[in-house]
């Protein structure tokens, strides 16, 4: 027994000591609880689960990322926690919880789209469906909606006018003043608000309505297959030519078309909904693969998401994005002050939750704090001396168990 209490001593006396050092951790205080004897050594806190230490972390992870709104990420990692430690009812029923929620979510948006796409709303449409499938990627109903329901929709560009109103408009290229939600949507406007004069919208065409927007050139079709021989009409003679006069004015350029994949991820952008508007970019990108404006507003909305991110203090997802922002162009904007920001912010964030552990004792989840310190910053010094104080000090606690 006295040589249980001196080792015990000896341990305490170890912590007392790296508290006195300026690179190592800050060991606990070793004060008597009331109403013990001085000098007499009180029995180990209980040691969890190993599989609940290991499962601690990815519960934590859930918890940060549920209350940042990336529900998706969130049930990923429970399931992660339910796999290691099947046993946590709390895991459990958390899980459940944010499954039967993604759940809802999900239904909702899928009506919505159902309720977009009867109104004739294709780009609505597409938005509500994407954002199901980023909650749950594997929806077939939402997936089955997107691919055979949702038609690619064309649109022209215009420039607001002096008297004009959203029915008016509708009225001009529909031919139907009721189809004036269409353009509403389409362009998320507020409601029951006039429009300002210079305000560029997006007219779409609505698949079966006949559409009075500026005509596109068609190629002519191809000849066909064995039909070279056949005669030619003979040509029209050309009308005298005119009496030279006032040359006539040139016809309206046709405004561009706009891809809607493009449109509807610089929308989600304004929007700030950056998970959808780079799932978006994603996939124009492999369509047309180093698309000029495509690649500058992937960078745009990974500089911009990084921002947030860091605003939220959620260091870790915007070192992550503003990484991927930096291979793509390591000078944009300051993204390398950022970077270095949320790398230092994350850092010192694990660091100190290593050292809160610790004092409380969980020293296996403390080194997985200090762990993930050297994954941003594998120079860290104090994190990598910490792990091995905290290894011999487990190491010292298993001795003791044995004996």
């Amino acid at each position: 027994m006295r040589r249980a209490a001196l080792l015990a001593l000896g341990i305490l006396a170890l912590q007392a000591c790296a508290t006195a050092q300026p690179t190592a951790p800050p060991a606990p205080h070793a004060t008597a609880p009331p109403g013990t004897v001085p000098g007499t050594v009180e029995p180990p806190p209980a040691v969890p689960r190993p599989r609940q230490a290991l499962a601690a972390p990815h519960a934590e992870r859930a918890r940060r990322l549920e209350s940042d709104g990336r529900l998706r990420a969130a049930l990923l990692e429970w399931k992660i926690a339910r796999t290691i430690d099947p046993e946590d009812p709390a895991a459990r029923d958390a899980e459940a919880t944010l499954a039967a929620r993604i759940e809802a979510l999900v239904t909702e948006r899928v009506t919505e789209a159902r309720a977009s796409l009867q109104r004739g709303a294709h780009v609505e449409a597409r938005r509500r469906l994407l954002s199901a499938l980023a909650l749950d990627p594997s929806n077939a109903t939402a997936f089955g909606m997107l691919r055979h329901d949702v038609k690619d929709v064309e649109f022209v560009l215009h420039t607001v006018r002096p008297g004009e109103s959203l029915g008016s408009l509708a009225q001009r290229y529909y031919g139907d003043r009721s189809r004036l939600e269409v353009i509403w949507e389409t362009n998320q406007l507020p409601p029951r608000r006039g429009l300002t004069v210079g305000t560029v919208l997006k007219i779409p065409e609505i698949p079966g309505v006949p559409f009075h927007g500026p005509s596109r050139r068609r190629p002519p079709p191809p000849p066909e297959p064995g039909r070279e021989d056949v005669a030619k009409p003979a040509p029209v003679p050309e009308p005298p030519a005119a009496a030279p006069g006032p040359a006539p004015a040139p016809a309206p350029e046709a405004p561009p078309e706009v891809n809607p994949l493009l449109a509807e991820a610089r929308e989600a952008a304004e929007k700030r909904e950056y998970t959808v508007a780079l799932a978006d970019l994603d996939r124009f990108l492999g369509q047309n693969p180093g698309h000029e404006e495509g690649v500058e507003l992937k960078k745009l909305v990974l500089y911009r998401q990084g921002q947030a991110l860091l605003e939220q203090k959620n260091y870790g997802d915007s070192f992550r994005t503003l990484s991927v922002l930096a291979r793509l162009q390591p000078d944009y904007e300051d993204v390398a002050t950022l970077l270095q920001q949320a790398r230092r912010s994350a850092t010192d964030r694990h660091y100190q939750e290593g050292l809160r552990l610790f004092r409380a004792e969980r020293l296996e989840e403390a080194i997985r704090e200090w762990r993930i310190v050297l994954e941003f910053d594998p120079e860290h010094g104090n994190a990598r001396r910490n792990i091995e104080q905290a290894e011999r000090l487990q190491r010292g606690l298993e001795r003791r168990r044995n004996r």
